[in-house]
């Protein structure tokens, strides 16, 4: 028997502006992500630069607004400098990040002009770690100053005449981490007076760039949340955004853990916004500081071993200093689409995946007053996946494309009744520590309010693993207002997934039975599904 479950959706309750932003993706040299996706000059596609033609050019029919590039730990220790030019002087180094060799046949202006090509606009990460205040100043004079100093001329000397016009800067990535090249966890207060150096600098070169310093990578971390604190202490009237990373994980077949994640985000979310607020009043600042949520994603991974939640905090840290004498450095072959990162993740079925990260999305959409910036790790081949010779969509591009297109404009609170789903906690290992939390709704909601379009949309998926729900929608509150469609996406087999061979396996449909009375919608649920309810205004 269905269960029964009511959304409200009110034209009074707003949250705030939705950035399109919101939805962007993340792009890191590891593996095949750049060499052999992006990149690969014996493809039959392959353009003048090298990248492949047809990825270009399935990315140009997604909405996607912007990528951050070029990474990622990987960027910590990268030397900008070394990557422009003549390919024949480009310079080879290890990547001590991920222990593989960086040819710099993809470098700075490759990123840029890639991004140009598929109509993105580029997120650009500085590194940091290794790099200097002057490695800052030249990167920011090369990409966007018009001309007459050495680097912008060298810059049109090497092919690209006008500035790239790159509007965000990320202060490093994931300085907090012991893993990172160069780390400053142990100093957050000297990260935060760099960074505020930096930062000033490169605006006194282009004055209209906006900048994000790092916060915390994890809210898992023994430092959480005052290493953020004694950062943005530091740095807070010349910073535009504070950058946080989350990557949700669950035991492999635990629904439950991995839909009810999104909990997790909003708590992050909560207790960084609380922070910025109180440093706003204790900075005697007008800004109100937004956050950029520029890596995240949901997965599933086995357990290993017996540990508890609540164990290991010291091991957090110390395994990152334990060195693998056997351990030997990669060379990506562009043309070789070989895994890059093998074992990290068990996949599931794309239904799962799908539902994962449109869960993340939902709960940044229900804190769009705060969260301007969402970066996709992933989200590129979620847009497009590929192998050496194929292109396809998998089930999560549906979502992913649903929300760029349809949440834009305001993001509205929706109230929600519905039976609710505990979580124990639970730990996968040291760094993936989940405390135990009560009462999650089965159904998963928010809506967006586009008044330019006179659209209404609002997104539910219910999380219940066991039974559909019966929903009842009301937007009464929206006279004049009609439904148009009700979008559905779900599988009976969630082990399926979408291939070059059956590239629609899982794919959405319009529900025929989906009713509207009164401004009263009435529709089934399928168990592990996602859903898309659409109103329009119309005309007086």
């Amino acid at each position: 028997m269905p269960k029964k479950a009511k959304i409200t959706v009110h034209p009074a309750f707003r949250i705030g502006d939705i950035s399109p932003r919101l939805y962007s993706s993340f792009l890191e040299p590891i593996g095949t992500m750049v060499n052999g996706t992006m990149f690969n000059p014996k493809h039959p596609t392959a353009d003048d630069k090298g990248f492949r033609g047809d990825i270009i050019a399935a990315l140009r029919n997604t909405p996607n607004p912007a990528v951050r590039l070029p990474g990622g730990n990987f960027v910590s220790g990268w030397d900008w400098k070394d990557s422009i030019g003549p390919m024949e002087q480009r310079k080879c180094h290890l990547d001590l990040a991920w222990h593989q060799y960086i040819p710099n046949d993809v470098g700075h202006d490759e990123y840029l002009q890639w991004a140009e090509r598929i109509g993105a606009e580029p997120l650009y990460t500085l590194n940091l770690g290794t790099a200097n205040i002057n490695d800052a100043i030249y990167c920011v004079e090369y990409t966007n100053h018009e001309g007459g100093t050495y680097w912008s001329d060298l810059r049109r000397k090497n092919g690209h005449e006008k500035p790239y016009g790159v509007k965000t800067w990320y202060l490093g990535n994931e300085m907090d981490g012991p893993w990172q090249i160069a780390s400053w966890e142990r100093d957050p207060k000297g990260y935060g007076i760099h960074a505020n150096e930096v930062s000033k600098a490169i605006k006194w070169v282009d004055g209209t760039i906006e900048t994000a310093v790092c916060g915390s990578s994890s809210p898992f971390l023994t430092h959480y949340p005052e290493w953020d604190m004694q950062v943005l202490e530091q740095c807070y009237e010349s910073v535009d955004y504070v950058s946080v990373h989350h990557y949700h994980t669950a035991p492999v077949g635990d629904f439950g853990a991995l839909l009810g994640g999104s909990i997790y985000y909003e708590e992050f979310i909560n207790t960084e916004a609380a922070m910025l607020d109180y440093l706003q009043t204790k900075c005697r600042s007008p800004k109100k500081m937004m956050i950029s949520f520029d890596e995240y994603g949901a997965m599933t991974r086995p357990v290993k071993g017996q540990l508890r939640y609540g164990e290991g905090p010291h091991s957090a840290y110390a395994k990152h200093y334990v060195f693998d004498p056997n351990r030997k450095y990669v060379r990506h072959d562009p043309d070789n689409m070989t895994p890059g990162r093998s074992g990290i993740t068990q996949r599931p079925g794309d239904m799962i995946g799908a539902l994962g990260n449109a869960s993340v999305l939902l709960a940044f959409l229900r804190h769009a007053d705060r969260v301007k910036i969402g970066c996709m790790t992933g989200g590129l081949s979620t847009l497009v996946a590929s192998d050496r010779e194929h292109l396809w969509k998998t089930a999560g591009y549906y979502p992913f494309v649903q929300l760029m297109q349809f949440g834009q404009g305001v993001s509205m609170r929706t109230s929600v009744a519905c039976d609710t789903f505990d979580l124990p906690g639970y730990a996968l290992d040291e760094t993936s520590q989940y405390a135990a939390r009560e009462g999650l709704p089965f159904i998963d909601s928010a809506a967006a309010l586009d008044e330019a379009k006179g659209t209404l949309t609002v997104f539910v998926i219910n999380r219940n693993w066991e039974a559909d729900n019966t929903v009842e929608l009301d937007v009464s509150g929206f006279e004049g207002w009609r439904f148009e469609e009700h979008i559905r996406m779900y599988s009976d087999d969630l082990d399926a997934r979408n291939t070059w061979e059956n590239p629609e396996a899982i794919r959405p449909a319009v529900d025929p039975d989906t009713t509207c009375i009164d401004g009263k919608v009435t529709a089934n649920l399928k168990s592990l599904s996602w859903n898309v309810f659409r109103f329009r205004k119309q005309a007086p």
